[in-house]
């Protein structure tokens, strides 16, 4: 599929190669907690504190740019990339809107985006993102962004399913009023989605695979990367892996 370009979204030759790619492909807004502009200024101000400076980034899975244009007055240059043409689309006008002109968009996935790249980055991150790539698709994933990764640069995945933490979730637990009737609800509301899903070809959980930690830290050694990861301060069920050059 070939999409149309704008001012700042460039010409890339992709098509759904997942079903992920095909459910999100007319979403136009990202899986925050909240939408309001205040919580997405606060979670981006815990974002920037761990990408820790840089003066370029390039942000996978961007959305529509609901946390890059909050990084934007950071950064001489940054480059947004989504697999989603309506995600796109909304990005574009939100970057209109904010007036951030240091920012690109690129249409591509996870394996065609680095052949559009023109040059390295002190940052590279995804939010949100990674529970839709296998632990292969993320070893492939790492192995690439480093030949796109300056010197002293980092590889930020924010919000990473934790696999400890992400069932406790499902149950409710952390709600207010957490329950044996509430669990016991959630479970059978999960129950009907995942039948629901089947029936109309959908994913079963929209919100990906979990992945360990140590799993990720594994495969970050691999590439000549040290790996940290700290609980997410606004999703209790969620990490950030910060990578970096040992």
């Amino acid at each position: 599929m070939e999409v149309e370009s704008t001012e700042r979204m460039k010409k890339v030759h992709v098509k759904p190669i997942n079903i992920w790619e095909d459910f999100f492909k007319d979403k136009t807004h990202g899986g925050h907690r909240y939408s309001t502009e205040e919580f997405l200024a606060l979670e981006a101000r815990e974002k920037l504190f761990h990408l820790d400076g840089g003066k370029t980034l390039l942000d996978f899975g961007c959305g529509s740019a609901e946390l890059l244009t909050y990084y934007a007055p950071k950064y001489e240059k940054l480059v947004g990339v989504d697999f989603s043409p309506s995600m796109l689309r909304e990005a574009d006008k939100r970057i209109k809107e904010k007036g951030c002109n240091n920012i690109d968009l690129i249409l591509a996935n996870h394996e065609t985006l680095w052949d559009h790249l023109q040059f390295p980055f002190d940052r590279i991150t995804a939010a949100g993102v990674i529970q839709y790539l296998t632990f292969q698709e993320i070893d492939a994933f790492i192995a690439n962004a480093s030949k796109y990764l300056n010197p002293d640069g980092k590889i930020v995945f924010f919000d990473v399913l934790d696999p400890r933490l992400y069932p406790l979730w499902k149950l409710g637990l952390f709600a207010p009023k957490a329950g044996v009737l509430k669990a016991l609800y959630r479970i059978w509301c999960d129950l009907w989605y995942s039948i629901s899903a089947t029936l109309k070809n959908r994913p079963r959980n929209i919100y990906g695979f979990s992945h360990n930690p140590y799993k990720l830290q594994e495969i970050a050694n691999k590439h000549g990367f040290e790996m940290r990861y700290v609980q997410s301060m606004y999703y209790e069920y969620k990490y950030h892996a910060i990578m970096f050059r040992t």
